[in-house]
C-alpha cells in the first residue's frame, strides 16, 4: 500500500494568502502539485503570489474575496467551477485581529474580528461544502489559533473567533463524515508573519512568549507545509474533526 502526500491536479483555495502563512501555505499546495485559487481582500497582493507560482510552473488564479460578504464568496466560487469545474481543497486562512481589554474594546473590532474569522470561514464551508458535497469528496483545514485552546488578556474576539471555529470544524465533520469531506483544523504556534508584527516588535513581549515555547524559538511560515499537505492529502483520509497543533510544543506547558 502507498500512501501519497501528492495533490497532482488537486483544486485548493486558500483565503488570506496575499501574504504571511496563507502565502506560505498556498505556495507549499503548489508545489505538492494542486492548482491554486489566491484569493484575498488585497488583488494586488493575491496577484502577486498567483505570479509567483506561476513562474514555478504550477497554475495559479488570483480572486479578490470578500470572505464576509456571501455573493463575494459565491462569485469565487463559480468563477472557479468555470475554470475547473471542481474544487478540492479549502483552507480557511482569512483572519484579523484587534487587541485590547474587553471593557474597552469598541463593538466594532469586536464585530470585524468575529466577521472575518468566523463568519468567512463560515461562508467558505457552506458555498464550498455543497460544491464537495455534489463531489463525494473535499477536504477543508480551518486555521485555528492556541488562542481557541488557551486564554490570553487583550484578545477577546481573536480568543472567542477562534474557539468558535474549533467547534464549527467539529459540527461540519459530523454532518460531513458519511460524505467523504474531512473537516479539520490546524493551528500554528507562534509563527514570524506580519499578523504578529506588534508582538516581535515589543522586545519585552516577545522574550516572554519565547520563554514559553519548550524549543525556545518562534516558527518559520515553511515549518506549517508538512502538517498541511498531511491533511490535505489521501494520507489523512480516515481524519476528521480534529485539531493538529504545530506549536513547537506550547501547550504541553
Amino acid at each position: 500500500m502507498e500512501i501519497s502526500f501528492r495533490l497532482d491536479d488537486k483544486v485548493a483555495i486558500v483565503t488570506g494568502a496575499g501574504r504571511g502563512l496563507g502565502e506560505a501555505m498556498a505556495k507549499g499546495l503548489a508545489m505538492a502539485g494542486a492548482k491554486l485559487v489566491i484569493t484575498d481582500i488585497d488583488y494586488a497582493a493575491a496577484q502577486k503570489v498567483a505570479t509567483d507560482i506561476q513562474a514555478q510552473g504550477s497554475e495559479a488564479l488570483a480572486v479578490e474575496v470578500d470572505v464576509t460578504n456571501s455573493m463575494s464568496v459565491e462569485k469565487m466560487v463559480n468563477q472557479v467551477l468555470s475554470r475547473w469545474e471542481r474544487i478540492d481543497i479549502l483552507v480557511n486562512n482569512a483572519g484579523i485581529n484587534r487587541r485590547g481589554s474587553c471593557v474597552d474594546m469598541l463593538e466594532e473590532d469586536w464585530q470585524a474580528v468575529i466577521d472575518v474569522n468566523l463568519k468567512g470561514a463560515f461562508l467558505c464551508c457552506k458555498m464550498i461544502g455543497k460544491v464537495m458535497l455534489k463531489q463525494q469528496q473535499g477536504k477543508i483545514i480551518n486555521i485555528t489559533s492556541l488562542l481557541g485552546t488557551v486564554a490570553q488578556p487583550n484578545r477577546g474576539p481573536y480568543a472567542a473567533s477562534k474557539g468558535g471555529l474549533v467547534q464549527l470544524t467539529k459540527v461540519l465533520a459530523l454532518e460531513w463524515a458519511k460524505s467523504g469531506i474531512n473537516v479539520n483544523g490546524l493551528c500554528p504556534g507562534y509563527f514570524l508573519t506580519e499578523l504578529n508584527a506588534a508582538l516581535m516588535d515589543d522586545k519585552e513581549v516577545f522574550a516572554e512568549l519565547t520563554s514559553r515555547i519548550p524549543m525556545g524559538r518562534w516558527g518559520q511560515p515553511d515549518e506549517l507545509l508538512g502538517s498541511l499537505l498531511f491533511l490535505a492529502s489521501d494520507a489523512s483520509n480516515y481524519i476528521t474533526g480534529q485539531v493538529l497543533y504545530v506549536d513547537g510544543g506550547y501547550l504541553c506547558m
